[in-house]
């Protein structure tokens, strides 16, 4: 009789969830994880913060180092820094709507770096695709999203929207830190792309 009780429980716990449900979920618990312990964080410990047994992890994953390759292409997929970039209302100025950009894609640049750091690069390859989505299409999907805030100004760029957006991407990406002198804030950072290095008061 206790058998069949802890079985009912048990399905009740984990009632009818798709294999790739499963899957999605497991990885968006390891990942702050594998950011904290690298690649050294167990299976056990994954499953415990899931709040599920460690054979579960295996019948969605072969093997540990499947689970670490599917937490790494997740961590680079564009898709919640697309969501976000789309949510940004376009009515706002431009240096508002740039400031905004720069936040949500400094943030996906730190989950990938906290990733990437931690697993020791997997040897510095692209660990593969999150639903299709490799390096280039994100690169890509980003610009396109940057594009989106710049078209309303269009008319007053220098360039195409398309090549302002991949110059201020790679603004993002090759920031210089100096030792001795603070970050810029996003709000400086957009000033200096719109504006240049020149201060106002510069002749």
């Amino acid at each position: 009789m206790t058998e069949p009780q802890e079985n009912q429980t048990t399905r009740r716990r984990a009632p009818g969830m798709s294999p790739e449900r499963r899957r999605e979920m497991i990885i968006q618990t390891a990942i702050p994880l594998i950011a904290e312990y690298g690649a050294a964080v167990t299976t056990a410990k994954i499953a415990r913060a899931a709040g599920i047994g460690e054979g579960t992890i295996f019948r969605v994953f072969a093997d540990k180092e499947e689970l670490l390759q599917a937490c790494m292409a997740e961590a680079l997929s564009p898709e919640h820094a697309v969501r976000e970039l789309d949510a940004i209302d376009v009515s706002q100025p431009l240096p508002d709507r740039l400031a905004e950009a720069a936040e949500a894609l400094q943030a996906h640049m730190s989950r990938m770096g906290a990733i990437a750091g931690s697993l020791g690069h997997r040897g510095g390859k692209h660990p593969g695709t999150v639903r299709g989505v490799g390096r280039d299409e994100s690169t890509t999907r980003i610009r396109a999203a940057l594009v989106e805030l710049l078209e309303p100004d269009k008319a007053a760029l220098r360039r195409p929207p398309e090549q302002i957006a991949a110059l201020f991407f790679g603004l993002l990406f090759i920031q210089p830190r100096t030792e001795d002198e603070p970050d810029l804030t996003t709000q400086e950072l957009v000033e200096v792309f719109l504006h240049g290095a020149l201060s106002g008061d510069a002749k």
